[in-house]
């Protein structure tokens, strides 16, 4: 492919990506997240990233600034990704939730169904060749299985995410690996395996998809627009996306 072929479908990716972006902050499918959230957290990362991160839901620091991962858990993933020679710019990083539940409790079934189409249009769009599941809630979601990420955790497949096949890779959650250091051990060990991973490129792609991403409403929305609480929702560009 051509480099300004190249440029053109970057571009028209980070142009779908904000659209998708403006429809999630318009989003009231879930009346109690909608009611008591400060921001949309989106994801951030790079939009042609080759890894991809999902972790469970935003927590109340994520929900003050619009961006996933910013609080401890944020931190160590920094530092095991600083681990593999990669930074959080060279990846993107989402949650099965985009909104916090109030008072940090577990999402709830009709959250996640009501949220699942817009991961999988991230998948659709960012492309990745490997998507880490972090935790039990995103690791059950994208495997369609009820399995525990302690059975799962550093075994990767291969899978259908919407109309793309991508590595799965379940990890513990970073939180959780926190207050337990035999976790944390596992963690480090499993991510060290992601190069490796990444190396082999992605699956066979899909010839036909039974089941295509749906489209989300057009929704069309202007950075600064207010939130449900006054406050102006953050820009792409303060998102992280790029």
């Amino acid at each position: 492919m051509a480099a300004t072929d190249l440029a053109a479908t970057a571009t028209a990716r980070r142009e779908a990506l904000k659209q998708v972006l403006a429809q999630a902050r318009a989003c009231t499918r879930c009346p109690e997240l909608a009611a008591t959230r400060n921001t949309v957290v989106f994801g951030s990362g790079n939009a042609d990233a080759e890894l991809m991160f999902v972790g469970e839901a935003p927590g109340a620091t994520e929900d003050e600034r619009g961006v996933p991962f910013v609080g401890r858990a944020g931190k160590l993933l920094d530092q095991l990704l600083e681990g593999i020679d990669l930074t959080r710019e060279a990846v993107f990083v989402a949650n099965v939730l985009q909104c916090r539940p109030p008072g940090n409790r577990d999402p709830l079934p009709i959250e996640i169904d009501n949220c699942h189409e817009y991961l999988l249009r991230k998948v659709e769009l960012i492309e990745p060749t490997v998507i880490c599941t972090l935790g039990n809630f995103s690791t059950k979601l994208l495997r369609a299985d009820s399995t525990g990420i302690s059975r799962l955790h550093g075994h990767e497949e291969e899978r259908i995410i919407g109309p793309r096949a991508v590595r799965l890779y379940p990890l513990y959650h970073p939180a959780a690996a926190l207050y337990t250091p035999s976790m944390l051990e596992a963690l480090r060990a499993d991510f060290h395996r992601i190069p490796d991973l990444l190396a082999l490129g992605p699956p066979e792609q899909p010839q036909a998809f039974e089941e295509p991403v749906p489209d989300l409403d057009e929704i069309t929305i202007e950075p600064g627009t207010p939130g449900p609480h006054g406050e102006p929702e953050p820009a792409a560009a303060q998102l992280g996306l790029f």
